[in-house]
């Protein structure tokens, strides 16, 4: 097995050599120590994600532990964290668990099996807060986006709008006669086709642009940056290739061709908040599908225009 690494970000060199050989200790393993003796170069290594676990020093020169991993959390750092002190003391406890800590330990305290113990504590605990983040904020059936932190990510990106000056781009797209695929072949086979949309809208938007299980049969991609046209023209990408694209359900012997409707709007073009932005596209969607589906629609005019 490689070595899981542990990154230690603490600006003591007595700390560097001591916590390196209570983990040579470690009856798990094995173990390698990653050291980081700043704040930027720690934060730097914590947010690279290549770590499986970080002992973290409460005191880094005039910063401290707790804003690097504030910082590092709203960089969307998932690493488990925990916090070394040279004190014990309820607020610093709280501190910790606020800024998103799993554990902490006092300096002088510390053995290698306490250690030990508290990095396993550690690693459970985060991978706990996954799954319930997982569960939170994901659909159960494609992984993509939930309805309500679709919402929370479009708050927040018109905020980013307003503050910045910059417009983005919202399609709300809708699966032609999904009703057909359940009646005909039945739940199952209409999970698959749900599931197969699903992975081919995900694979084709960019990693800083958001897709979503909106509803039912109805899908939401929030494309930041990214005006009407530029939006438009990425939808036709993607009708492109599910053209060529049809869902295969091996179990039952099917290949299911899959067409979309789909209407595009933009903020702050076509919307003044992101309320407002979501009717224009769902007024776009089912004027798309009025004019027969299988094409997009532009907010207010169709997509030739």
């Amino acid at each position: 097995m490689p070595p899981r690494k542990i990154l230690l970000i603490d600006d003591d060199r007595l700390q560097h050599v001591l916590l390196q050989g209570f983990i040579g200790k470690f009856r798990s393993g094995p173990w390698e120590l990653d050291i980081a003796a700043d704040y930027a170069s720690g934060l730097k290594k914590l947010t690279s994600g290549r770590h499986a676990v970080c002992l973290l020093d409460y005191r880094l020169g005039e910063r401290d532990g707790l804003e690097l991993l504030r910082e590092a959390r709203t960089a969307g750092c998932t690493v488990p964290a925990v916090f070394l002190t040279a004190d014990a003391s309820d607020e610093i406890d709280d501190a910790a668990m606020e800024a998103g800590a799993m554990d902490y330990l006092v300096k002088g305290e510390i053995t290698p099996r306490i250690l030990e113990q508290s990095i396993r504590y550690a690693r459970k605990l985060g991978e706990t807060l996954a799954k319930l983040q997982q569960m939170a904020t994901r659909d159960a059936l494609t992984g993509l986006l939930n309805r309500r932190e679709f919402h929370r990510i479009l708050e927040d990106e018109c905020l980013r709008s307003i503050r910045f000056g910059h417009s983005f781009a919202l399609a709300m797209v809708d699966i032609d006669h999904f009703k057909k695929f359940n009646d005909t072949h039945g739940h199952q086979v209409g999970d698959e086709v749900l599931k197969h949309v699903a992975s081919l809208l995900a694979g084709q938007v960019r990693s800083v642009d958001r897709v979503a299980r909106y509803g039912g049969e109805e899908f939401a991609i929030l494309m930041v940056e990214t005006d009407r046209r530029v939006a438009i023209e990425g939808m036709e990408r993607i009708y492109a290739l599910l053209a060529e694209t049809p869902c295969i359900v091996p179990a039952s012997n099917l290949t299911l061709p899959v067409t979309l409707s789909a209407g595009v709007a933009e903020l702050p073009r076509d919307a003044s908040d992101g309320a407002e932005l979501i009717a224009t596209a769902d007024a776009a969607l089912y004027a798309a599908k009025k004019a027969g589906r299988n094409r997009i629609m532009a907010a207010h005019r169709t997509a030739a225009e």
